[in-house]
C-alpha cells in the first residue's frame, strides 16, 4: 500500500456522488492491517476537525456542503422540461447559503403524484457541487409526513380524524398548533415526532375547506390523488393572447357540415364527424379533432403542466382539466358556427367497413351544430327538432348508414362485447347527490365510438406507414390478452353454469364472445360478464405495439382527444412531423423519452381512475348517511376473505358486509368459485347472488359504507338453479387457520361439545 495522503483522501471524498463509509475508503486505497487502519482513522479525524469533511449520522463522510446519502426533500417546482426539483427540508439558507439543486428521478409508482410542496424520503446521487439526483424511497405525504382529515374535539382536546378509510387512529393536535383551524374544518396536518407518546400528534399546516361544503367531497379525493384545480400563474399567462390561426397552410373545411355529438352536460367539444356515401357503396368519413398542438408547444409552461397532469380527471360535480379553460372550453372547443383549427383525417371505407385509405390534414373548420346523443338518436327514430330537422338527410342519415357498416365490421372481427351498465351520479345545483341512474346506451353513443376507433386505427397506420418509428413514434393503446391463470379461474367458474371455455390460451376475443352469447340466455348473465371483465388485462400506453385484445385490433393509437389526454397530443405532434403539416411537431427530446412518457401517462391515468372512484364512493356514502337502518336489495359484487361487497340495486352504492357481522359460523373463502361457504351450515354466499341488507354505517368523509345481512339472506345467497362445484376440502380446520391467498390449511377444528373461542366466532 502506498503512503496515505490526506489530500488524496479528501479528493476522493469530494469526487464521490454519495457519502463514503470508512470501509469504502479503506477498500479504495487498499488499506489492510490494523496499523494502516489506525492511520486512516486518524487522517479522517483530522480532516473532520479541520472542517473539510463531515461525518453523517449513518457513518458516511462527505464534504461539509454536501448532502447526506438519504434525506427528506420537499418539491419546490417543475421546470419547463417537466423535471421535478426539490430542496432538503433541513436546509437553512440563512446559515448554509443557497441549497444545491435536487432533481427527482422518474419512477412508476410515486413520480406522477408529486406536486409542489410534496415531501419524500430520497436517496441522493451527487452529480456536481450544485446538482443532485434523487431516487424516491418513500413519499411522506401520508402517515409519515402529512395527513388530510377533519378537525374535531374529544375529551382531551382537538384531534384530526383522517379521511382515509384505511386509517387506524386519530391524531392529537396541540392547541398552539391549530393555525386558525376550527372544528369541522378539512385540514392538512404535518405529523410531529412522538417518541414515547401513546397518540401521534399533528400540526395543522393548511385548511382546505369545511365538512359541510358541497365541494368538500371532490376536494378530499383531489388532495389524496395530488390533483389541483389551481393553475400556476406562468401557465395561465402562457395561455393568454392565443388566437385561432388563419387558413395559411390549412385545408378549408368550413363548408363541410361537420357536427359535434356529446353528452348534454359536456362543456367542451373536441371532435366533429361527417359522412357521405360513395357511388361504390362505401363511405367517405371525416373525423376532425381540435388542433391542440397548434397552441401547446413542447418546452412551454403550458406543455410542462399538461405533461405533469397527464390527463383530465372527471368527478361527479367537476372536472380537473389537463389544459386551462382558455383552451379546453374555448380555442380547442369546436363550438358551432365559429372557426376552429383542427387536425382532421379523411377516411374511405368499403361496403364491408374495411379502411381502404386515409389522409391527415391540418384544417380550419366551422361546426354546423352542437348535438347531443339523445337529440341525434331521437332524430334517427323519427322525432326531429328545429336543429336536427334540416340536418337529417345530409348529415344524420349518412352518419347512421356508415355506422351500420362499421358495426357489422366490428361484429365480424369479434371485438369483446362486454356491455356492462354504467352508473351516473345525479348532482343538483348545490353539488349534492340526489340519486343514481344507469346511463342509457344509445346507438348514437356507439356511432361516435366507431368513428373514433376508426380514426385511432388510421393514426397508428399512418405513423407505421413512415416506417421510421424512431423519428415518428406512435403512442399505442395496448391491451394484452388475459393471463392463463385468470382464464383458468374463469373456466372453473363458468362450469357451474354448464358452460365451457377451451383449455389453453385465448388468442381471440371472439372465443370469449361465444361464452357471453351463451350466457345471455341465463338469468345471471351479468355475473358471467363481471367475472370475465375482471379477468382482463389493464390497458396502457406504450410506444411498442402488441395490439388491442379487447377491440380485436392489430394496431390502435390514441388520436381523438388531445384536449384531455396527453397521449393523443403526442400522436398529433408525431403526425405533424411525419407528414410535414407545419409547426408544433414532436421534438427530439420527446422522441428520446417516449417510453418514459408512456409510463408516466399510464400512471396518471390510473391515479385519476382511483380519484374518480373514491369521489363516487364518498358522494354515495354521503347520500346514504341519512338512511341508517334502512333495508335495501342488492347483489353480491365482490367476495373476499374478510367479507362480502354488495352493490345496492336502488342507488348503485357498494358496501361491505364484514365477515365478523355474519351468522355464527366460520366461512371459507373459495377463490375459484367466488364464494364464502359456511363450515358448519354449508351456507353459500356467491358473487352475483341477490341479498337483502340493512345500512349500518355510511361516512361521506371516508366513503365507507357498512352493511348487515338481513331477512332470508342470512341463510345463504347462492344462485338458484346453479350447479355449485367445489374441490374436496377439509372444512374442519381451526377457524382463522388459512393458507396462501386465504385458502384453508388442513387441521383440526374445536373439540366437540366445546364452543369456539370468542376470537373464532363469526
Amino acid at each position: 500500500m502506498a503512503t496515505l495522503k490526506p489530500s488524496d483522501i479528501l479528493d476522493y471524498i469530494q469526487a464521490s456522488p454519495t457519502p463514503l463509509t470508512k470501509r469504502e475508503i479503506a477498500n479504495a486505497f487498499h488499506v489492510k492491517g490494523g496499523e494502516n487502519r489506525i492511520i486512516l482513522k486518524r487522517i479522517l479525524k483530522d480532516l473532520e476537525v479541520d472542517g473539510v469533511v463531515s461525518k453523517q449520522p449513518g457513518g458516511g463522510y462527505c464534504v461539509p456542503d454536501g448532502l447526506p446519502g438519504v434525506c427528506v426533500v420537499e418539491v419546490t417546482g417543475i421546470s419547463v422540461d417537466g423535471e421535478i426539483h426539490a430542496r432538503p427540508t433541513e436546509w437553512k439558507s440563512e446559515l448554509q447559503g443557497e441549497a444545491p439543486l435536487i432533481e427527482i428521478m422518474p419512477d412508476k409508482k410515486h413520480y406522477a403524484k408529486l406536486k409542489e410542496g410534496s415531501r419524500a424520503l430520497v436517496r441522493l446521487h451527487k452529480v456536481s457541487a450544485e446538482l443532485y439526483e434523487a431516487n424516491i424511497i418513500k413519499p411522506l405525504d401520508s402517515e409519515q409526513g402529512r395527513v388530510l382529515g377533519l378537525v374535531g374535539y374529544n375529551k382531551h382536546g382537538p384531534i384530526l380524524t383522517p379521511t382515509d378509510k384505511k386509517a387506524r387512529y386519530d391524531f392529537a393536535i396541540n392547541p398552539g398548533d391549530m393555525n386558525g383551524a376550527k372544528e369541522g374544518d378539512l385540514a392538512v396536518g404535518e405529523i410531529q415526532s412522538s417518541r414515547g407518546l401513546k397518540q401521534k400528534k399533528v400540526q395543522i399546516v393548511e385548511v382546505i375547506g369545511k365538512k359541510g361544503d358541497p365541494k368538500a367531497i371532490s376536494i378530499i379525493s383531489m388532495h389524496e390523488a395530488g390533483l389541483s384545480e389551481e393553475w400556476p400563474e406562468a401557465v395561465l399567462k402562457d395561455a393568454e393572447g392565443l388566437k385561432v390561426p388563419d387558413l395559411k397552410g390549412r385545408e378549408d373545411l368550413r363548408d363541410i357540415p361537420l357536427v359535434t355529438v356529446d353528452g348534454a352536460d359536456a362543456r367542451d367539444f373536441d371532435d366533429a364527424v361527417f359522412a357521405e356515401k360513395q357511388d361504390d357503396g362505401g363511405f367517405h368519413l371525416i373525423v376532425a379533432i381540435a388542433d391542440v398542438a397548434n397552441y401547446v408547444r413542447h418546452g412551454s409552461t403550458l406543455d410542462d403542466e399538461a405533461v405533469r397532469r397527464g390527463n383530465s380527471t372527471y368527478f361527479p360535480d367537476r372536472v380537473v382539466p389537463m389544459l386551462p379553460e382558455a383552451l379546453s372550453n374555448d380555442l380547442c372547443s369546436l363550438r358551432p358556427n365559429e372557426p376552429r383549427a383542427c387536425l382532421a383525417v379523411h377516411m374511405w371505407i368499403d361496403e364491408h367497413g374495411q379502411l381502404k385509405k386515409y389522409k391527415f390534414v391540418r384544417g380550419l373548420m366551422r361546426s354546423a351544430a352542437r348535438l347531443t346523443y339523445e337529440q341525434v338518436q331521437a332524430a334517427q327514430d323519427g322525432m326531429t327538432d328545429d336543429l336536427t330537422g334540416p340536418l337529417m338527410s345530409g348529415v344524420i342519415k349518412p352518419l347512421y348508414e356508415a355506422y351500420d357498416v362499421l358495426d357489422s365490421a366490428r361484429l365480424k372481427r369479434g371485438a369483446l362485447d362486454l356491455d356492462l351498465p354504467e352508473k351516473q351520479i345525479m348532482i343538483n345545483d348545490k353539488n349534492e347527490m340526489t340519486g343514481v341512474q344507469i346511463r342509457k346506451r344509445l346507438d348514437a353513443h356507439k356511432l361516435i365510438e366507431e368513428f373514433m376507433i376508426l380514426a385511432n386505427v388510421a393514426a397508428a397506420s399512418a405513423l407505421e406507414d413512415k416506417r421510421e418509428p424512431k423519428r415518428f413514434p406512435c403512442v399505442y393503446r395496448i391491451h394484452d390478452q388475459p393471463s392463463s391463470e385468470k382464464l383458468d379461474s374463469v373456466r372453473e367458474f363458468i362450469e357451474s353454469f354448464g358452460l365451457s371455455l377451451p383449455k389453453g390460451t385465448v388468442s381471440q376475443p371472439s372465443q370469449i364472445n361465444g361464452i357471453l352469447r351463451q350466457a345471455a340466455k341465463l338469468p345471471y348473465s351479468h355475473l358471467i360478464s363481471m367475472v370475465i371483465l375482471r379477468s382482463q388485462s389493464q390497458a396502457v400506453y406504450s410506444a411498442q405495439n402488441i395490439g388491442h385484445f379487447g377491440l380485436a385490433l392489430a394496431k390502435y393509437g390514441h388520436f381523438t382527444s388531445p384536449i384531455r389526454r396527453y397521449a393523443d397530443l403526442l400522436v398529433h405532434r408525431s403526425l405533424i412531423s411525419a407528414y410535414g403539416l407545419g409547426p408544433g411537431g414532436i421534438s427530439k427530446a420527446e422522441i428520446a423519452r417516449i417510453d418514459e412518457l408512456c409510463e408516466h401517462i399510464s400512471t396518471t391515468e390510473r391515479n385519476s381512475m382511483v380519484a374518480e372512484r373514491s369521489a363516487t364512493d364518498r358522494f354515495t356514502a354521503a347520500y346514504l348517511s341519512e338512511q341508517i337502518g334502512a333495508e335495501f336489495t342488492g347483489k353480491i359484487s365482490g367476495v373476499t376473505r374478510f367479507g362480502l361487497f354488495v352493490n345496492l340495486d336502488e342507488s348503485g352504492a357498494d358496501g361491505l358486509v364484514p365477515m365478523k357481522s355474519m351468522a355464527n359460523d366460520f366461512y371459507i373463502h373459495d377463490e375459484e368459485q367466488h364464494a364464502l361457504i359456511g363450515r358448519k351450515s354449508r351456507r353459500v354466499f356467491r358473487l352475483g347472488a341477490p341479498v337483502t341488507v340493512s345500512l349500518k354505517e355510511a361516512d361521506g368523509l371516508t366513503g365507507s359504507t357498512v352493511l348487515n345481512l338481513c331477512g332470508e339472506s342470512v341463510n345463504g345467497a347462492d344462485i338458484p338453479g346453479m350447479v355449485f362445484k367445489t374441490k374436496k376440502r377439509d372444512f374442519s380446520q381451526k377457524p382463522g387457520n388459512r393458507g396462501p391467498k386465504g385458502k384453508p390449511k388442513r387441521g383440526k377444528g374445536p373439540k366437540k361439545g366445546k364452543k369456539p373461542g370468542k376470537k373464532h366466532r363469526r
